[in-house]
């Protein structure tokens, strides 16, 4: 009875120590630098080393680059891609396409340029030396338009509704 006993209690330590082993860390406890741990539905957990990743993907074509801080309150890269209807300052409204390879093209002149992600806005820049920044403003979004030679950080020569006609709001 005695190592019955001293059997049973051996198998339950040894049962604790793996289930110890096996354990996520504490909630409290940091991982490890220059990785990043992925936690699913089902509570397990995956490490990847930063090192080994190019980017991380999001549904609706957004993603996040080695550098880049990801931020929700910000609209993703994905959300400026399509045809945007603006204003052109003067009551009336063309057109910005922006394309998933940094293309865009301006309907208004039909001119031709290039566009970035930055900072939660799309910043156009035009053949024509003029430049376009579509930015979120509350709850919409709003087109400013500076004249060549001006920066983003200049005031803007205009400022006009902004709205993506390629896909529903997200």
């Amino acid at each position: 009875m005695r190592n019955l006993l001293r059997i049973s209690v051996f198998a339950e330590l040894f049962c604790l120590a793996v289930s110890i082993a096996y354990a996520a860390p504490p909630a409290g406890q940091k991982n490890a630098p220059g990785t990043i741990v992925i936690v699913f539905k089902d509570g397990h957990r995956q490490s990847f080393n930063l090192s080994e990743i190019d980017r991380v993907e999001f549904g609706g074509g957004s993603y996040v680059t080695q550098g880049e801080e990801f931020n929700s309150s910000q609209p993703s890269r994905g959300r400026f891609l399509g045809k945007w209807e603006v204003g052109d300052g003067g009551g009336h409204t063309f057109y910005i396409t922006l394309n998933e390879d940094g293309g865009a093209y301006r309907s208004l002149g039909g001119v031709h340029g290039h566009w970035v992600y930055t900072e939660g806005e799309a910043r156009v820049t035009w053949d024509d030396g003029a430049q376009d920044a579509i930015r979120k403003a509350g709850s919409q979004y709003l087109k400013f338009a500076y004249s060549a030679g001006k920066r983003f950080t200049d005031d803007p020569d205009n400022v006009t509704a902004a709205r993506n006609t390629s896909r529903p709001p997200v």
